[in-house]
C-alpha cells in the first residue's frame, strides 16, 4: 500500500516548536523508517531527518515554516503532489486534510482544546482549527487520537461515530530515565538547587492550573521546599504572577522559562516531586516523562491524565487546592511513599511505547484502506 503522510509539523530542532505534536510525528516516522510494516511510505516534511532509510522524503524547505504558508501549501501544492503520486491513502498528521484530494484518508486530532478553551487561541487560529478539523473528520475514513478522553471529546463535540475513532497512545524518549546519582548531584551543584524541591512544567496559561498549584503550594508549612516552574509564556499570564505576589511567594517560586528537552530529564530526576494539576490535556506527556525518570507525580483527575498516571500517580481534582496541598505535603514528608511511587511510576511509563503507537497507527491505515 502506498501511503502519503503530511508531516509538516515535524521539527528537528530543540525549541518550543518540537512540542508534543512534533514528537508524535517524529517517532511515528522513526518507527516506520526502521520497519515500514510492508508499506510504501512517502513523508512530506519541512526537512528530511539525516540517515533515515525505509521512507521516501519530500521536503518543502522553509515554505511551510509559518502557519499561513503551511495552510496554503497543504491545500495547493500538497494536493497537486498527491494527484501526481496517486497514493492509496493519505494521512493528515495534524488536524487537516487537503480539500483537493478525494481519495481515502486518515486524520489525527490530538485534542479539542480550541473548542474547550477557545480564549487560549488567537481568533484566526481558532477559526481555522475548528473549520479544518470539522471538515477533515467528516471526510476521513478513520480518525486517530492520543487518548480515550480525546476520543470521547471527538465523538461528542464533532459528532463522529465512535467506531471510526482509533486511539494510539504516545510514549517518551529513552532519555527520560533514572539517571546516575553523580550526574544529578553535579546538576544540582551547577544550578544551586537544594536536595528537595517541587518541579512543575507547562505553558503559562489558565488551563495548566498554575494559579491553583500556587495556592496549594502556599499552604505548605514553612520552611517549604522551593517550587521551580518550567515553561514559556502563553496567554493570560498576569494572574499567575499576581498570585505569586499576593501569596508572598516571590522568594520560593522560580520561573525557568523554556527548558530544552535534553535538560528536562535532569530536572525531573533532581526533583523530589512533580506537580501537574492541569484542567485539560490531550494526553499529558510531562506526567509520563516524570514517572519514567522515577519522580513521584501528583496530577489531576481531569481529562486524559488518569489514563496516563494510572495507579502510579496521585490523582486530585484540579480545583481542590486544599487536597492538592495535603497530597503534596504527604508525598514530600514520607520517603516510603516516594519510594513506592518511584517504582510504580517506572512500571506505568514502560507500558507506553512508540512501537505500540505506530502499530496502532498502521492498523488504522489498513482499516481505512479496507473502507472501514
Amino acid at each position: 500500500m502506498k501511503l502519503a503522510l503530511n508531516a509538516q509539523l515535524l521539527s528537528l530542532s530543540e525549541t518550543y516548536r518540537s512540542g508534543g505534536i512534533s514528537r508524535v510525528i517524529y517517532h511515528t516516522l522513526r518507527e516506520l523508517s526502521r520497519d515500514a510494516r510492508g508499506q510504501d511510505i512517502h513523508a512530506y516534511v519541512p526537512e528530511a531527518p539525516p540517515g533515515w532509510n525505509g521512507l521516501t522524503f519530500h521536503t518543502s524547505g522553509g515554505r511551510t515554516e509559518k502557519p499561513a504558508m503551511r495552510i496554503v501549501w497543504e491545500q495547493t501544492l500538497f494536493a497537486r503532489e498527491l494527484r501526481r503520486l496517486q497514493p492509496d491513502l493519505v494521512h493528515g498528521m495534524s488536524y487537516a486534510l487537503p480539500v483537493g484530494w478525494s481519495g481515502p484518508t486518515v486524520v489525527t486530532v490530538y485534542d479539542l482544546s480550541f473548542f474547550r478553551f477557545p480564549r487560549a487561541f488567537k481568533l484566526a487560529n481558532r477559526v481555522y482549527l475548528a473549520a479544518a478539523t470539522r471538515a477533515s473528520v467528516r471526510r476521513a475514513r478513520r480518525v486517530l487520537t492520543i487518548s480515550e478522553h480525546a476520543r470521547r471529546d471527538i465523538v461528542r463535540l464533532l459528532s463522529v461515530p465512535e467506531e471510526y475513532v482509533d486511539v494510539a497512545y504516545p510514549a517518551v524518549e529513552d532519555r527520560y530515565r533514572v539517571l546516575a546519582d553523580d550526574e544529578i548531584r553535579a546538576f544540582r551543584l551547577a544550578r544551586g538547587l537544594p536536595q528537595g524541591f517541587v518541579f512543575a512544567l507547562g505553558t503559562l496559561e489558565p488551563r495548566k492550573n498554575l494559579a491553583g498549584l500556587l495556592r496549594a503550594y502556599a499552604q505548605l508549612p514553612r520552611p517549604r521546599p522551593p517550587l521551580y516552574v518550567a515553561g514559556g509564556h502563553g496567554w493570560h499570564v498576569s494572574p499567575i504572577f499576581d498570585t505569586v505576589r499576593q501569596l508572598h511567594l516571590t522568594e520560593d517560586v522560580h520561573f525557568l522559562g523554556f527548558v530544552p528537552e535534553d535538560e528536562l530529564p535532569l530536572w525531573y530526576n533532581a526533583a523530589r516531586l512533580f506537580a501537574f494539576p492541569s484542567f485539560y490535556e490531550g494526553f499529558g506527556l510531562p506526567v509520563l516523562e516524570a514517572m519514567a525518570c522515577g519522580t513521584p507525580v501528583i496530577t489531576s483527575t481531569a481529562a486524559s491524565l488518569p489514563e496516563v498516571g494510572g495507579k502510579a500517580a496521585v490523582l486530585v481534582p484540579p480545583e481542590d487546592t486544599d487536597r492538592i496541598a495535603q497530597e503534596m505535603q504527604r508525598v514530600l514528608d514520607d520517603s516510603q511513599v516516594r519510594m513506592e511511587m518511584r517504582a510504580a511510576g517506572r512500571i506505568q511509563a514502560s507500558r507506553f511505547t512508540w512501537r505500540a503507537m505506530t502499530d496502532k497507527t498502521v492498523d488504522s491505515y489498513r482499516r481505512a484502506a479496507r473502507g472501514a
